[in-house]
């Protein structure tokens, strides 16, 4: 900041400050930063109140419906308090100027992001990442996408997502950790971590956002913005853990989701946003809309925008993002004494101290730096860190006869409509990476197999046979170059160079927009197009490996009878084909477990590994008549939850318990020995699950409670440990069936203990614990 620029600034901030030095940057206490906003909140107008509360769109990126217009004028009047969807430092350095040069106190600007799944340097989807099971994995991703974006004037990021869902069709999912609420809380506070940091006094760290805020990953018939309803005890058992971790690890924003929850819609529900978020877990960070979540309250049948303007605020928003609700309405609801002015000081007061707690008082321009931006983002070490980080995400579903991996020599075909697509490599949200320099499978086999390996290469089908269809799915830059010619043609070229290869790599599966907001799927097997190719393609009796794109679990009954192996690469970010090619060839063993059930049809949706039994459970694994099953499909999944493969060959022995009777605070070892009877060392993640047998209310028949991954090297056994306490047997459950208040506690009785290589293939054993 030049001395005039200064001048002006720490000027304005005299006047707000009143008797204390806006330019002191040594007190930082939250004293200091209290007494501070109090000072600024006693000079603003209501309108500049009220203007802090309004976060619109700067237009570089739109989704839904909204446009704004006149921004840097709104700006100069006070009446705006932060930007989000800007790129670029002089885009970003230009209006921050505005903000602390030209309106009447300086007051900074936030700038915020979508950067879900890293920035420049990306990494894989969410759901892709949470098959990695390695906290620190997955927080060194949050912690690279933050140093990247903050090098680039960006503060605020909108991760991470923790909604839990257990229905694929609903295209979000892929934004997610899956279906579980354990994993997905330990993920959030990881996630949390690596944007935060240990606080948010350095300038490259960001405040994270968890959302949706909540249950927005249960929507009926996995259609996106849709109802959810639910009882309690399922909310706060089984889909609010991974919110509560976020907060837990101290996230600095909440986002409301777009879902209503009782009959109210989350953005304007005072018990979800007040009682939960603030007064049970402590939140006292700032909660933000989604995407015109006001506006859109309308729509939902509560009022008209001035009436749910009101109902937000009073719910606990005190940001609104892009819908001006708050910008139009609120000073007429003042007037009538439908809202207080309270109600908008607090609101207030939590922007003002987010962007105290993020050092912009001090410095505006703090995240704004040339320097920064030309030397630490899509660095060679960041992408090689995303290449390693991806490659542990990929699952690999079926191996039959060893077809992977692939030999370092011989003639590869490689067929499919995402054999060498580079810009569907990245996946669903990555706002802000060039496309453009991701690398395609095509390139990343050449350079892992160098000149030993032939790569012949044909596309073979389009994504879809609906040419409308796929024209929906190629959007933000995500060109799926469709062939305009006919499909008998495609395929004759194929199954030409099929006939010259050894093994044929079949890159098949979803366009990375296939997946994501507003991308729910009905039918989510392989599409009709891509499977007639992979018939024909195993009718030559050339060996296939299909690696298949996908954002969500896809039904894959016929490929898995058929396809002697499947390599699960979701979509893996800019380094997406040397992490694949890693894989194929055994550079690096496959680690990934699932953290999503694959159904066999989607008939069984929604299904899950931690479901409850019913008074009449299904009992064996195929049809009995007034039994909870169906007439033309088993129960069980086709990949359960926790489920992948390794090219190691890993053997779990008996677990070994330190009791089986305990009493009260005492803790038990739980232990399993793991032999790695293969001759290639591998990381295997083990799984410990517990079911409690008889509750005060029905228990699932088996919950997540812990897992390690570790590396195992060939021929050797590792003891595995675990320490479970009645933390770990704790539930919310009803104190007394009346009043139906929910308490969180454990109940003495007998708990089955679980370890193994997924949820449905264990050891177990018993204990009883009492008081």
């Amino acid at each position: 900041m030049n001395i005039l620029k200064l001048n002006h600034f720490c000027l304005g901030l005299a006047i707000a400050l009143l008797s204390l030095s806006s330019c002191d940057t040594k007190n930082n206490s939250e004293t200091s930063s209290i007494a501070k906003v109090d000072s600024l909140l006693s000079v603003m107008t209501l309108e500049e109140k009220i203007g802090q509360l309004n976060l619109p769109s700067a237009g570089d990126i739109t989704t839904g419906l909204a446009n704004n217009t006149g921004i840097a004028t709104k700006i100069k009047e006070g009446k705006v308090g932060g930007l989000f969807n800007i790129r670029g430092l002089d885009k970003i350095r230009k209006a921050q100027q505005v903000a602390v040069e030209e309106s009447r106190l300086g007051i900074p600007l936030i700038f915020a992001m979508d950067v879900i799944h890293g920035y420049k340097t990306t990494f894989p989807i969410p759901l892709g990442i949470s098959c990695i099971w390695d906290m620190e994995m997955i927080e060194a991703s949050a912690r690279i996408a933050a140093q990247e974006a903050t090098a680039e004037g960006i503060a605020w990021t909108f991760s991470p997502m923790t909604d839990v869902s257990r229905d694929p069709r609903w295209g979000r999912i892929s934004e997610g950790s899956g279906e579980d609420a354990y994993l997905g809380a330990q993920i959030a506070k990881a996630m949390v971590k690596g944007y935060q940091g240990d606080g948010l006094s350095l300038n490259n760290t960001m405040m994270a956002c968890v959302k949706h805020f909540a249950l927005y990953g249960a929507s009926e018939a996995g259609r996106d913005y849709n109802t959810v309803d639910m009882s309690h005890l399922r909310m706060y058992n089984e889909y609010f853990p991974p919110y509560k971790g976020a907060v837990d690890a101290g996230v600095g924003s909440v986002m409301a989701s777009f879902n209503e929850i009782d009959g109210i819609p989350a953005t304007g529900n005072k018990w979800l946003l007040d009682e939960v978020l603030r007064n049970q877990w402590g939140f006292n960070g700032l909660v933000v809309t989604d995407y015109t979540g006001v506006n859109e309250m309308v729509d939902h049948g509560v009022g008209d925008l001035q009436q749910v303007s009101g109902m937000a605020l009073k719910a606990g928003v005190d940001m609104d993002m892009v819908g001006e609700g708050f910008l139009t309405t609120l000073k007429k609801s003042l007037e009538e004494g439908a809202i207080t002015e309270a109600q908008i000081d607090m609101a207030c007061r939590r922007i003002l101290e987010a962007k105290y707690k993020l050092g912009l008082f001090d410095d505006p321009y703090k995240y704004i730096d040339d320097a920064r931006a030309s030397n630490e983002v899509f660095t060679a070490e960041n992408r090689a860190k995303a290449r390693a980080i991806a490659a542990e995400s990929l699952v690999l579903l079926k191996n039959e006869n060893n077809v992977l991996p692939l030999k370092e020599n011989g003639t590869i075909a490689l067929i499919g409509p995402l054999s060498d697509n580079v810009e569907n490599m990245p996946g669903t949200w990555s706002v802000s990476t060039d496309v453009k320099q991701s690398i395609s499978l095509l390139h990343g086999i050449k350079e892992v197999a160098g000149d030993k390996v032939k790569v012949l290469t044909a596309k073979g089908a389009n994504i879809l046979d609906d040419a409308d269809y796929e024209a929906r799915v190629s959007v933000f830059g995500k060109d799926t170059y469709r062939d305009d010619r006919s499909e008998e043609e495609m395929t004759a070229e194929a199954l030409s160079i099929a006939k010259k290869a050894d093994v044929i790599v079949a890159a098949m599966g979803e366009a990375s927009e296939m997946s994501g907001e507003s991308s729910s799927r009905s039918n989510i097997n392989l599409p009709a197009v891509q499977q007639r190719l992979l018939k024909k393609l195993l009718a030559s009796g050339k060996p296939v490996v299909l690696v298949l794109f996908t954002g969500r679990p896809l039904v894959l009954k016929w490929e898995d009878e058929n396809v002697p192996a499947i390599l699960n690469v979701w979509f893996p970010g800019t380094e997406a084909g040397l992490a694949i090619a890693d894989v194929l060839f055994g550079k690096v063993n496959p680690s990934g477990k699932l953290s999503t059930t694959f159904p066999q049809n989607v008939g069984q949706i929604p299904i899950y590994y931690n479901h409850k039994n019913t008074g009449r459970p299904l009992e064996g694994k195929w049809f009995q008549k007034f039994r909870s099953n169906y007439l033309d499909v088993p129960n069980e999944p086709l990949y359960p939850f926790g489920y992948g493969l390794s090219y190691s060959n890993f053997n779990y022995s008996d677990i070994k318990l330190s009791s089986t009777e305990l009493k009260g605070n005492e803790s038990l070892t739980v232990t399993v020995p793991v032999t790695n009877d293969s001759d290639i060392d591998g990381k295997e993640v083990v799984q410990l699950y517990i079911r409690d047998m008889v509750g005060s209310t029905t228990r699932p028949v088996k919950e997540l409670k812990g897992f390690q991954k570790v590396l195992i090297k060939a021929g050797e056994t590792k003891e595995v440990s675990f320490t479970i306490t009645t933390e770990d047997l704790k539930y919310y459950t009803y104190d007394n069936q009346t009043d139906r208040n929910i308490i969180y506690t454990w109940e003495p009785g007998a708990f089955q203990i679980m370890v193994g290589t997924n949820s449905a293939n264990v050891k177990t054993a018993n204990i009883i614990w009492s008081e």
